[in-house]
C-alpha cells in the first residue's frame, strides 16, 4: 500500500458530515481508495474480474485499501446482502473554468444546462450531474431517494473561484426525488433546499425537487415559428385571453385539468373568440394555491398541478398549431420566504439583497432579489431564456416591474434609503432589466417582453440606448383604473367625470401600451367587471349594456388589448382561484351574447387595419367629438396606413337614445354599420342607427357630417361604404 492513509480526524469529519473537500478524501488517491459505504461490513473495488479488497477503518462504514489501476466499481456486503456501485468520487468534474468565468461574470445565458441537475454521460459512464451555486456554505450534498437522505453519502465538490458546487452521480433514474443539504457558516445545518434550477418538482404539499430527463418533445409548430416575427410585430393586432390554468374549468371532484385536457377546450375556446394570444398566470412551480402562482418557489419547473414540462409543451405546441401565441406571466420581483426555497440559501442572503430595505418586500412578505449581484442576474436571465427557448413561449410578462425599480414600493418613509443619486430609482434593477431585454432580443430577437409597470417612468418601452429599458409593451394601468372608474358611476353623474374616459388619450402614444382587463380587477372585493357596472335597479340590461358599450370603447381604442377569463361569459360572480368559471351562464341569452360581442370585437379588430396598425402613432387617431360631456357620449377616428379604410367609432354612456345625432367624418358618401352593441343577438335592444348618409359639410373640423340614432349605452363603428350599403346587420356580424 502506498499513499498516506486518512487522518482519523478526516474520517470524523466525513462521517459527521463536517467535511468541506470530500474530494480530497474519498477516491483514488496515490495508491490508496478510499470509500464511505454507511453500514457495509466488507467492501471491495472491483476492476475487471479482479477484486480489491478495502479495510475497514471505522464502523460507520469508512474504507480504505490499495487503488486499482483504472476503473472500477465498489462492491460492498452487509449481512447476506451485497450490493454494488459506481464510486462518484473516482470522476472529475463536469463544469469547466469558463462556467465559473461567465456565472461571475454575469453573462452565462446557457446556465440553465449547467446548474440543477441533468442526465449525462461522463467519461464514459452514465449518470447525473449535479450542480448549485452555494459559495459561502461550508459544505453541500446532493440528498434524496437514492441515498436515503443521508448527508453523509454524497457530498459535493467546490469550485472556489465561483461558489459552485458540483458531483456526478451515476446509476440515478427519472422521477426520483431530491434536495440539497447544506452546511453554513459557523456549522449551521440548514432546512433542506430545493434545486433552483430543477426542471421538475412534487406536487404541494411536497417540496422536493424531482430528477427531470429530457422529455423527447418533437415540436411540430415550424410555420408558426417562421412567421412569429410578423404576427408580433409593430403594428399587428394583438388581443390576449388572460388566463388562470387551474381554475379555468375543473374535474367535478375538484381536480385540476392537466395540459391536453386544457389544450383540447381552452383553445378552441380561445380561438373561436378570436384571440390572437393566450397569457397564462404563472405556471412556474408555487407552494401556495391562493398566490395564483406569483410566489413562484421553481424559475425552471412547471407546477405539478397541471402535468409535466411534456405536456406544457404539447399545450403550446397546439395553440400554435391553431393560430395561437402563448405568453407567459414570469415573476423576477420577488420570491417566497419558504425554508425549502432561495431565502438565505447558503445560510446567509444570496439571492436577496442583505439591506432588508431592499432585500423584503413589506407588501407581501417575500424577499426582493439582488439585482446588482451579476450572479443574481444570470440566474433570473437563464430563467426568461428557459422558458422563451426551451418551451417555445411567444413572450413573457414580467410581473410587478414597478416594485423592482421603485425604491419606495409599498414602503414609509425611513423604510427605505435613497440611492446613490438621492432618487426612489433602484439603479441596480434597471440595470438588470436592461441587462434582461437587451439578451432576449438578442437570443430570441421575436418574442414579446411585457412589463406590468404602473409609475410614470419614462421609456419602458424605448430602447436601452435611449435611456428605456427595453420592453416591447406595458400595461396601461391608468387607462385601466380611470375608466373603471367611470364605467362604475351611474349615467346620470358621468357627466361630471368625463375626463376619466378621455385622458388617455394624452399619454396613449408616450409607450407602446396593452389595455389591460386583468385578473387584479376581478378580486379582493372588486367584483366582477358585469357586476361592477351601475344599474336601473329593475332588470340587468343596463349592466350587459355598459359592460359592452365598454368592451366596444377598449377595443377601439389605440393599445393592444388584454381581457381575463370569465369576461367574456360575463361572470356575476368574483373570480376565485378555487373554483372553476360559472360556464352555467352560458345557457343564458345575454351572457351569449357577450361571447358572441367579444368574438366579433376581435374580428373587426383583426380585419380593419385602422383599428390596430398605427396604434404607436398618432396620426392614427383624431378625436370627433371629446368633449360631449352633458350627453355623456364619445366619437373618433381611427386610420389606418394607406389604402386602408377609416373606421369611426361612437359611443353613448347614457341609457338615452340619441336622434339626430351630429358627427363630423373624414369623407362624404355612405357609411356601413361595422358593429353596434345594441343589436339583438348581443342581448341589446336593437335600436338601429339607420342610414348613416355623410354630406359634403364640414362638420367638428371634418369635411363632411352625418346624422344618425346613436342606440343607449352602446358603441358604434362604421366604416366608408363605396358599394353604397347602408345601416343593417354590421359586418362583424354577418
Amino acid at each position: 500500500m502506498t499513499g498516506t492513509p486518512a487522518a482519523p480526524e478526516a474520517i470524523a469529519a466525513l462521517i459527521e458530515a463536517r467535511h468541506g473537500d470530500p474530494f480530497a478524501l474519498l477516491g483514488p488517491h496515490g495508491g490508496l481508495l478510499r470509500a464511505f459505504l454507511p453500514g457495509a461490513e466488507e467492501a471491495w473495488a472491483v476492476a475487471g474480474d479482479v477484486l480489491h479488497p478495502l479495510t475497514l477503518r471505522h464502523p460507520a462504514g469508512f474504507f480504505e485499501g490499495p487503488a486499482p489501476p483504472g476503473p472500477y466499481r465498489l462492491r460492498a456486503r452487509r449481512g447476506a446482502e451485497t450490493w454494488e456501485e459506481e464510486d462518484p468520487y473516482r470522476f472529475g468534474p463536469t463544469l469547466g473554468p469558463l462556467d465559473d468565468h461567465l456565472l461571475i461574470e454575469g453573462t452565462h445565458r446557457r446556465l440553465a444546462d449547467r446548474l440543477g441537475a441533468h442526465p449525462v454521460r461522463h467519461e464514459g459512464v452514465a449518470g447525473w450531474r449535479f450542480a448549485v451555486w452555494a459559495p459561502r456554505a461550508e459544505r453541500v450534498s446532493v440528498v434524496g431517494d437514492f441515498n436515503g437522505w443521508d448527508g453523509r453519502r454524497h457530498p459535493m465538490r467546490k469550485r472556489i473561484d465561483s461558489g459552485i458546487w458540483e458531483i456526478f452521480l451515476p446509476g440515478l433514474s427519472p422521477g426520483q426525488r431530491y434536495k440539497y443539504e447544506i452546511r453554513g457558516r459557523g456549522g449551521v445545518l440548514l432546512p433542506l433546499k430545493a434545486d433552483p434550477f430543477a426542471r421538475a418538482m412534487e406536487l404541494r404539499p411536497g417540496t422536493a425537487s424531482l430528477l427531470a430527463a429530457p422529455d423527447g418533445h418533437r415540436w411540430q409548430d415550424q410555420e408558426w415559428m417562421a412567421s412569429r416575427s410578423t404576427r408580433q410585430g409593430k403594428g399587428q393586432p394583438i388581443s390576449i385571453y388572460e388566463v388562470h390554468a387551474t381554475s379555468w374549468k375543473r374535474h367535478p371532484d375538484g381536480r385540476f385539468w392537466n395540459w391536453d385536457e386544457l389544450a383540447a377546450d381552452l383553445i378552441p375556446h380561445a380561438r373561436g373568440l378570436g384571440f390572437t394570444h393566450i397569457e397564462l398566470l404563472p405556471v412556474m412551480e408555487h407552494p401556495l394555491d391562493a398566490s395564483w402562482g406569483y410566489q413562484p418557489i421553481g424559475l425552471f419547473a412547471p407546477t405539478a398541478r397541471l402535468g409535466d414540462a411534456a405536456g406544457l409543451k404539447r399545450f403550446i405546441d397546439a395553440a400554435h398549431r391553431a393560430g395561437l401565441g402563448v405568453i407567459l406571466d414570469w415573476v423576477p420581483a420577488h420570491f417566497p420566504k419558504d425554508a425549502h426555497g432561495l431565502a438565505w440559501f447558503d445560510g446567509a442572503p444570496l439571492y436577496e439583497h442583505p439591506d432588508p430595505r431592499r432585500g423584503e418586500h413589506p407588501q407581501w412578505g417575500s424577499a426582493v432579489y439582488d439585482y446588482g449581484r451579476r450572479e443574481v442576474q444570470a440566474f433570473l436571465i437563464a430563467s426568461a431564456l428557459y422558458w422563451l427557448q426551451e418551451f417555445h413561449a411567444d413572450g413573457l410578462r414580467v410581473d410587478a416591474v414597478s416594485s423592482m425599480i421603485r425604491l419606495d414600493f409599498a414602503r414609509r418613509p425611513g423604510e427605505w434609503e435613497p440611492g446613490p443619486d438621492g432618487s426612489a430609482e433602484n439603479a441596480d434593477a434597471v440595470a438588470f432589466l436592461r441587462h434582461l431585454t437587451s439578451a432576449v432580443r438578442a437570443e430570441v430577437p421575436d418574442a414579446l417582453l411585457i412589463a406590468e409597470e404602473s409609475t410614470d417612468r419614462f421609456g419602458i418601452t424605448r430602447p436601452p440606448a435611449e435611456g428605456g429599458l427595453g420592453f416591447h409593451l406595458k400595461w396601461n394601468m391608468g387607462w385601466m383604473n380611470d375608466t373603471l372608474r367611470y364605467m362604475a358611476k351611474d349615467p346620470i353623474h358621468r357627466r361630471w367625470h368625463h375626463g376619466l374616459m378621455n385622458f388617455g388619450i394624452m399619454y396613449a402614444w408616450s409607450e407602446a401600451f396593452i389595455l389591460p382587463l386583468s385578473h387584479d380587477e376581478v378580486v379582493h372585493g372588486k367584483g366582477s367587471l358585469l357586476g361592477r357596472m351601475p344599474d336601473s335597479g329593475t332588470d340587468d340590461w343596463q349592466r350587459f349594456a355598459n359592460l359592452r358599450a365598454y368592451y366596444a370603447f377598449m377595443w377601439a381604442h389605440p393599445g393592444r388589448k388584454l381581457l381575463f377569463m370569465g369576461g367574456e361569459i360575463g361572470q356575476w360572480r368574483e373570480w376565485s382561484e378555487e373554483r372553476e368559471l360559472d360556464w352555467w351562464l352560458l345557457t343564458w341569452p345575454r351572457h351569449q351574447g357577450l361571447a358572441a360581442l367579444i368574438a366579433d370585437l376581435n374580428t373587426l379588430y383583426r380585419g380593419e387595419a385602422a383599428l390596430h396598425a398605427r396604434d404607436d402613432d398618432p396620426a392614427g387617431f383624431r378625436w370627433i367629438d371629446a368633449d360631449d360631456a352633458e350627453h355623456a357620449t364619445f366619437s373618433w377616428l381611427r386610420f389606418g396606413p394607406e389604402g386602408s379604410r377609416p373606421v369611426a367609432v361612437l359611443c353613448n354612456f347614457t341609457p338615452v337614445p340619441r336622434p339626430g345625432h351630429i358627427i363630423g367624418l373624414s369623407q362624404p358618401g355612405p357609411w356601413r354599420v361595422l358593429l353596434n352593441t345594441d343589436d339583438i343577438r348581443y342581448g341589446g335592444s336593437g335600436v338601429d342607427p339607420g342610414p348613416v348618409l355623410a354630406e359634403a359639410c364640414p362638420s367638428h373640423g371634418l369635411p363632411a357630417r352625418a346624422s344618425l340614432m346613436l342606440p343607449p349605452l352602446a358603441a358604434v363603428f362604421l366604416a366608408p361604404d363605396p358599394a353604397g350599403r347602408q345601416g343593417g346587420e354590421g359586418d362583424a356580424a354577418a
